[in-house]
């Protein structure tokens, strides 16, 4: 094959691309159907009806730990409640963190496993939200899983630098900085819970980084060896 050929540019994971199409597919719904151009005049309150329906709620969480009952149509709210946002800027802001960290993580770890970091960090951080928060706000949007791949790239950053011998606390460089600009925004606009759930997003992200990437499982077996 002529070197030509080969594009400079590494093509993105067809995982990422169908999560990132997902968020905004199911968002570009909603906004088409706010402006009247799609579903008539009910779909004006899709957006309402699908927190309603598929958000997490601790409320929710609450009652089926009480009576020991996990419907489907409520345990399903660990996941969908990822694929809805408040607005169309919130979901394309998912959507870009999605793309650009799963582009990142999805040079290294298979598809199966950036799949997986995304979706159990999402899972994960509902169920922080659940317990940790005591709130009637329900939880909704990519962030958890965007942070669980903050948390995979992280992991991945953080194997480097003890590769080249320098100081592996600047991994975490990325996660102080979005954490401080939270902290801003919500001493400024007043803040919401829902950064517990990204921060459980992250660490589920890098504990499980350990294991999925390449060779994580042999490093791991072999550093409980040596101890």
């Amino acid at each position: 094959m002529s070197s030509n050929n080969i594009s400079p540019v590494n093509p993105l994971p067809p995982v990422v691309v169908a999560l990132f199409l997902m968020i905004v597919g199911i968002e570009a719904v909603f906004s088409l159907g706010a402006r009247g151009i799609l579903g008539g005049a009910d779909a004006v309150g899709w957006r309402l009806e699908a927190v309603q329906r598929y958000a997490f709620s601790a409320e929710i969480f609450d009652w089926m730990r009480s009576n020991g009952r996990w419907p489907a149509e409520h345990v399903i709210r660990f996941l969908s409640y990822a694929f809805i946002h408040v607005s169309f800027m919130q979901a394309v802001f998912a959507g870009v963190m999605v793309l650009a960290l799963g582009k990142m993580v999805g040079e290294v770890f298979s598809q199966f496993a950036v799949l997986a970091v995304f979706v159990l960090s999402a899972v994960i951080g509902a169920l922080a939200y659940g317990l940790l928060v005591d709130s009637r706000v329900p939880l909704i949007g990519a962030f958890p899983g965007a942070y669980g791949l903050i948390g995979a790239f992280t992991y991945l950053l953080w194997l480097r630098l003890g590769q080249l011998g320098e100081q592996q606390a600047r991994a975490f460089s990325l996660i102080g900085f979005l954490m401080g600009i939270q902290l801003v925004f919500g001493l400024l606009f007043g803040s919401q819970p829902d950064w517990i759930a990204d921060i459980g997003g992250f660490v589920t992200g890098f504990a499980m980084s350990v294991f999925v990437s390449p060779g994580g499982w042999r490093r791991m077996r072999d550093r409980m060896r040596h101890r």
